[in-house]
């Protein structure tokens, strides 16, 4: 008998890699787009940036993605060296022995992380529907339809620049609330941000005093910027099918609840719903074993970060500048005795606006 094809809604990150593995194991499979190119959210003139974590694991991630059978044809700069300022605009340099994350590009362009994927799928023979808004699955199949609630928002804006490449960070509740501000370059092309958390009415006034805040400190010079903005849902649900179907990535709310940083959480989500169509094995037993520790760690991470303060984030930008941030984080994310111990409060202190994974 021949298998039933496998449809999959949404062709992010998530769907496309679900795609990929499934293609791989010798599947058919149809990925359905609502809209008319990959990344569209996030504009089609200008490409944003963002960045793909190397902290969580000792290996390196784009070492890993080509283990895995994972394309690595994208745009890509590797951070070691970076920039952090507290409240009071003291300079902190951050140091890491290997790349602490990857800037990449996300969005429609043909060098983005979107573009990349979404060649490889097509290369093993997946089709991929846009225009396409897949509303029921008869047989088979994967939900990857994107982030369902705003937990976090990234606001500012991306813009053409004679700046060097690198990255800087602001750690001040009068910029960012409960999160970060930060300013990427390469290639010539920039992102400046504010990753907001709480207040978000006033999302507008804190660009304002990012892009203010970054023209003091380092020069920031933007050329043609074009604003733009993007939602982060972070939910640790307790069972990621809807009736048969794996739901992954940001439709399921797999991101790191501390700095927003969810790309590995989401391509890894999709393998393992992939892996389960493959194999017979239940998705939400697999997700449990290799992602809900570091989810729970970073919900814990959240809420401790959250009661630092302006004056406790100058304390931790102090006490990194001192270690590889790169080694120090990768601890943080580790499940431990301290940190099972903490998950009970920091889940009912964290609350998402997404309730269940039906909304």
């Amino acid at each position: 008998m021949t298998d039933p094809v496998i449809e999959i809604a949404g062709a992010g990150p998530a769907g496309l890699v679900a795609a990929i593995t499934l293609a791989q194991a010798g599947r058919e499979v149809v990925v359905h787009e609502t809209h008319k190119e990959v990344g569209h959210r996030f504009g089609s003139q200008y490409q944003d940036f963002q960045g793909l974590e190397n902290w969580t694991t000792e290996r390196d991630v784009l070492s890993l993605f080509e283990e895995q059978g994972l394309t690595t044809d994208f745009a890509n700069l590797a951070c070691n060296q970076g920039t952090a300022f507290d409240y009071k605009k003291r300079k902190y340099k951050i140091n890491c022995k290997q790349p602490l994350f990857y800037m990449l590009e996300r969005g429609p362009g043909p060098k983005t992380l979107d573009s990349a994927l979404l060649r490889q799928a097509k290369r093993l023979g997946v089709e991929v529907r846009f225009n396409s808004r897949l509303r029921v699955i008869e047989n088979e199949g994967i939900m990857a339809a994107g982030p369902k609630a705003a937990d976090a928002i990234s606001a500012g804006y991306h813009f053409s620049t004679e700046m060097d490449d690198g990255y800087w960070v602001i750690c001040d509740d009068n910029l960012a609330p409960k999160g970060y501000s930060y300013l990427l370059i390469m290639d010539g092309v920039g992102t400046v941000k504010s990753c907001i958390f709480d207040d978000f009415k006033q999302e507008k006034l804190y660009v304002k005093r990012t892009v203010e805040a970054f023209e003091k400190l380092v020069n920031l010079e933007m050329i043609n910027p074009k604003f733009h903005g993007g939602i982060g849902n972070f939910y640790v649900p307790e069972t990621a099918y809807a009736g048969r179907h794996p739901i992954i990535g940001e439709q399921a709310g797999f991101q790191d609840t501390l700095w927003g940083f969810g790309m590995r959480l989401v391509i890894s989500s999709g393998q393992l719903a992939a892996q389960s169509l493959i194999t017979g094995e239940n998705y939400d037993t697999l997700w449990h074993r290799d992602l809900k520790p570091q989810m729970d760690a970073s919900i814990v991470n959240r809420c401790l970060f959250a009661l630092l303060g302006n004056r406790g984030y100058g304390w931790f930008l102090r006490a990194q500048s001192h270690r590889d941030v790169r080694e120090e984080l990768r601890k943080q994310y580790q499940s431990s005795m301290f940190k099972r111990a903490l998950h009970p409060w920091a889940k009912r202190r964290y609350l998402s606006k997404r309730k269940s994974l039906s909304k």
